[in-house]
């Protein structure tokens, strides 16, 4: 079996492969006893990885490929042309490795899962300039909020659906004088504190303020609906009559978003209390009045 990791190679002999692939090799030389896939199926995800982090400029090191971060914008954006069961075998097998190289279960919290139905691609600035006017429209107060509500935590926090539910009026952390740093704590297994991205700010800091003066311990997104499942967020979409022109609002759409532009920006660590020297390419709420 070493023999066989050590003579592989991609087909076509891809540009780049000479710069990572013996570090792909030692990688699955390392996983392949400790894990149930065949070494192919590790070495044709981990290569398909490599070759695109190679492409972005990144060290070619495991430790910075394997990194959650990094998997996440290869299954978002670096192999859009393959079914979406390859892209979900392929961020299995990524987050395999990630245990083995990285130490741990994914240390940076168990992977929100991919829509089967879905795809996570990211937004365009077109796109999020569009959905943004399409929310300012919608005819009530509670859809505006609730869609400015859901965009805000998707592209300022990177939260799914079932982190969205879960948040109160409280995890949503600000200075007493405003206008500074929002942070949100998170609940449940994958708990952690996230700062927000400054464009939407404002955005998460109003939902929270026009929620925040009667004592109680509300839910930020939905406060008057108790019932909370995995269809809550869906429900409320529904419920908002969509346009022939502009995308539809999907919170895995708005997290891939999210974790593109802190990739572009430069950031270092989603776990990172840094805030990034550049703001996203997201069309600015703060241009927005509502």
């Amino acid at each position: 079996m070493s023999q066989r990791i050590d003579s592989y190679g991609p087909s076509g002999s891809p540009a780049g492969w000479s710069r990572v692939g013996d570090e792909v090799r030692r990688v699955v030389r390392l996983a392949d006893p400790l894990t149930s896939y065949k070494a192919r199926e590790l070495l044709s995800a981990l290569s398909q990885l490599a070759l695109f982090c190679n492409g972005e400029g990144l060290p070619g090191k495991a430790e910075v490929w394997l990194s959650r971060e990094v998997i996440e914008r290869f299954i978002a954006v670096g192999c859009p042309n393959v079914r979406e069961s390859t892209r979900g075998n392929y961020r299995t097998r990524l987050l395999r490795l990630s245990e083995i190289v990285l130490g741990g279960e994914c240390r940076t919290g168990k992977p929100a899962k991919l829509s089967a139905s879905v795809l996570n691609s990211p937004y365009t600035r077109t796109e999020l300039a569009d959905l943004w006017g399409w929310v300012g429209g919608l005819p009530t107060d509670e859809l505006r909020w609730g869609c400015k509500t859901l965009m805000a935590l998707g592209l300022g926090v990177g939260l799914d659906s079932p982190e969205v539910i879960r948040v109160r009026v409280h995890d949503v952390r600000r200075s007493s004088g405003g206008g500074g740093p929002v942070v949100v704590v998170t609940r449940g297994s994958r708990k952690r504190e996230i700062l927000c991205r400054r464009p939407w700010e404002g955005v998460l800091a109003a939902a929270a303020d026009r929620l925040d003066n009667t004592g109680a311990a509300q839910y930020l997104f939905r406060p008057n609906s108790y019932s909370r499942g995995t269809n809550t967020v869906t429900n409320f979409l529904a419920r908002a009559q969509p346009s022939p022109k502009v995308p539809r609002l999907v919170m895995g759409r708005l997290r891939s978003t999210w974790l593109v532009e802190l990739f572009e920006a430069g950031f270092p660590s989603l776990s990172s209390s840094r805030r990034p020297a550049s703001t996203p390419s997201t069309a600015s709420p703060a241009s927005c009045r509502f």
